[in-house]
Order: structure tokens, then C-alpha cells, then sequence
């Protein structure tokens, strides 16, 4: 089952996206984004379900450079012991492929990924529809070329409602970073490396709630504000792509 999206990527920039390219001074060199992008516009996103077939759901993601595929299998019985409980488990799984990233074999830190996703998820899935019994997702990087994180959580998203796991919305992640004194959305591994700050915002965009909020570095108090309405509006964006995916592929089923 897979969604017929075309071969044309969704933009999912946030509202205005009608920004003009502009140079910065980074270290008193003049600057402008490796692929050329508008501070505030996203990389084209491709996103496609039923990517994997012997999962109970999957989905595959590509946004710009980074690539990813999540499996979702279950629910099904838990592999460890547990007391019986009205709510069911989520367990989640971020690994890298050995030639994700430009230094072989060497990604992110997986438990940490791994954690990060789990907290982004938990709150938009209704657990109380599968007691006791466990949901697994497994998300791949197969390749990494920025906001790794965010197109995962998204990607893991997309997968979990194709699984048909019960969803009180679909999630959506989008990051900021704060090159010099602007901020990009959506950065690249290039921009990433050396930005002062980062911003990551997770919500369900239907319902208007943050699951995830992600700080690092410094930020001003109208700096941070400006960000996070950045990643809000992208989200919202992101969402209607996702959701127009799966539309596409009950229009299919359909047909």
C-alpha cells in the first residue's frame, strides 16, 4: 500500500514564505544557505506509506537530503513481563545506516534518539486502545542531511497511522537554528554544525498542542518567540502534506 504523492515533493513553508534570498555575515564572511533556500522556507518534503511490506504500517520521508524509513509492528504481545495494565506500551528504535553520514558508522546517539521520538509520540497515541500489549517503531536514517530528528518523528508519525494505531492527531516536528543573528528553519548537517542554537518544536497540529520542546544554546527572550512561531506555522504546513498523504492512499485503496 503505497500513496501515489507524485513525484513532486510538498512545500510545507511556513506562512509568509514570500522571503527574499539574503546574504549574512557569518565570522565577517558573506553567507547564504549550501542549498540556496530563503531563511524561513523548508526543504521540499516526499513522503510515502506502505514502504515496507511485512510491518503492520510504515512510512518513508525525504526532505531534502535526509532520508528515513520507520516499520511499525503491532500491537502485539510485550517480549518482556508486565502486570496487566489499561494502557499499552510504545517502545521506539533510531538507528543509522553504516554510510548515513559523511564519517562512516557514526550517527547520533541512538538511546537518546531513541528516547526523544518515544516522547514525541506518547502523548498523540490513544495507549488506552491496546492494554497490555506493546506498539514497536524502528525508524532508519538512510541518510542524514540535517533536522535528522524532526523527519523522524514525523516519518514515525505517518507510519503509526498507517499501522492503524489509534492517534488523537498526527505529529508533526520542525526545527530552528540560529546562524549568526537570523534564524533558519529547517537547517542542513552544514548549518547545524555551526549555528549558536537550536529549536525543535513537535506538536499535533489539528488539536494545537506541543508534545516536544527542544532548546539548545542561547537564546533572547524575542529570539526564542520568533522561533518557536516559526516552527508552529511550518508544522501546521507539514501537517496538511501529511495528511493529504494519507488521503491519497485511501483514494487509492478505493480506485
Amino acid at each position: 500500500m503505497a500513496s501515489k504523492t507524485g513525484s513532486t515533493p510538498a512545500t510545507y513553508s511556513p506562512s509568509p514564505a514570500t522571503h527574499k534570498k539574503k546574504r549574512i555575515p557569518i565570522a565577517d564572511v558573506d553567507w547564504v544557505r549550501p542549498d540556496s533556500r530563503g531563511f524561513y522556507q523548508c526543504r521540499p518534503a516526499y513522503l510515502r506509506t506502505g514502504a515496507v511490506s511485512p510491518a503492520a504500517g510504515s512510512a518513508y520521508a525525504e526532505f531534502g537530503n535526509t532520508k528515513v524509513i520507520v516499520s511499525v509492528f503491532g500491537p502485539r504481545e510485550s517480549k518482556k513481563a508486565m502486570m496487566y495494565s489499561d494502557t499499552g506500551r510504545l517502545n521506539c528504535d533510531v538507528s543509522y545506516t553504516t554510510f548515513a553520514t559523511p564519517n562512516r558508522g557514526k550517527g547520533s546517539d541512538k538511546k537518546e534518539l531513541s528516547s526523544m521520538l518515544h516522547k514525541a509520540l506518547e502523548g498523540a497515541i490513544i495507549l488506552e486502545s491496546f492494554p497490555k500489549t506493546c506498539v514497536d517503531v524502528f525508524a532508519l536514517v538512510l541518510e542524514s542531511g540535517g533536522s535528522d530528528l524532526p523527519v523522524v518523528i514525523s516519518c514515525a508519525s505517518l507510519a503509526l497511522a498507517d499501522a492503524g494505531i489509534l492517534l488523537y492527531d498526527l505529529v508533526a516536528s520542525v526545527s530552528v537554528s540560529c546562524v549568526g543573528k537570523n534564524l533558519v528553519i529547517d537547517p542542513v548537517s552544514e548549518e547545524e554544525s555551526y549555528s549558536d542554537g537550536s529549536l525543535m518544536i513537535t506538536c499535533m497540529p489539528s488539536r494545537n498542542q506541543v508534545t516536544q520542546l527542544i532548546v539548545d544554546g542561547e537564546w533572547s527572550t524575542p529570539k526564542i518567540h520568533d522561533a518557536m512561531k516559526l516552527c508552529l506555522g511550518a508544522c501546521s504546513k507539514l501537517g496538511e502534506v501529511m495528511r493529504s498523504c494519507l488521503k491519497d492512499v485511501v483514494t487509492d485503496l478505493k480506485e
